[in-house]
């Protein structure tokens, strides 16, 4: 699928970053949709104790029967104890629901290894019964891109996915650590050399999204850009059988 094609799937949602950009990316996942939820009732809950804390201090600089002299109050002392304990109690529990559905690893469908370098990406495909699918990734210079690539975020081979598959991801790293982190999949993960770290993913929509390193790994930490390109199943088999046959010959 060309590059023009793929953007024009992705007209309405905001899959790469933006200048200025204050919020997230949009969710292509079900785990960052998870993740965009509890940020949004975090963030609620900041503007309720905000905007009672700003309250108090107006009404105790403006109130004439305000008690300046109060030394201890028993009652106050046990309601500003019970009710942040309470705010905290009612975070934690979707914050640990959440933390345990970003480690999950249900029965994937594909597994991918990347191994993050100095400054690539490579990325293996061993699920299949022929030779492994082997590339490497690097970022598309300047002065190579087409109409339409994103500077500094465009590579010369992407990694394919199917949509509506569950994909598992094994990370490490080759020299020194890296971090596998593609904002609207949800997914962000350490590659460090001499371990084996796996995440997984379920893209819900076609579409390219776009990542990065994520841990300062030398002085072209920025030049190491990661591109998902989420297709079809059958799009998908299709591109295993060119590059199957390109390996071939």
């Amino acid at each position: 699928m060309s590059v023009d094609a793929l953007w024009g799937l992705s007209l309405g949602f905001k899959d790469v970053p933006e200048p200025w950009q204050l919020g997230f990316q949009d969710a292509a996942s079900p785990v960052m949709e998870e993740v965009i939820y509890f940020h949004d009732q975090i963030m609620f809950i900041l503007v309720i104790i905000i905007t009672s804390v700003l309250w108090l201090i107006m009404r105790a600089l403006t109130g004439k029967h305000y008690d300046r002299y109060l030394t201890d109050g028993t009652l106050i002392e046990i309601i500003w104890t019970l009710i942040p304990a309470a705010v905290l109690i009612f975070i934690a529990f979707p914050s640990l629901k959440l933390l345990y559905l970003m480690d999950e690893v249900v029965d994937p469908a594909l597994t991918i290894k990347a191994i993050g370098h100095q400054w690539y990406w490579s990325y293996e495909y061993s699920d299949y019964p022929t030779d492994s699918l082997e590339f490497d990734s690097y970022m598309v210079q300047t002065d190579d891109l087409k109409s339409g690539d994103l500077r500094l975020l465009e590579v010369d081979n992407r990694l394919v996915v199917p949509i509506q598959t569950q994909v598992r991801v094994l990370v490490t790293g080759a020299d020194v650590i890296h971090s596998f982190a593609v904002p609207s999949l949800g997914v962000k993960i350490d590659a460090v050399p001499g371990r084996l770290n796996q995440t997984s993913f379920f893209v819900k929509r076609p579409g390219v999204f776009y990542g990065q390193c994520s841990e300062i790994c030398g002085a072209n930490h920025s030049f190491m850009p990661i591109v998902v390109e989420a297709v079809s199943l059958d799009k998908y088999i299709h591109w295993v059988e060119s590059q199957a046959n390109e390996l071939t010959d």
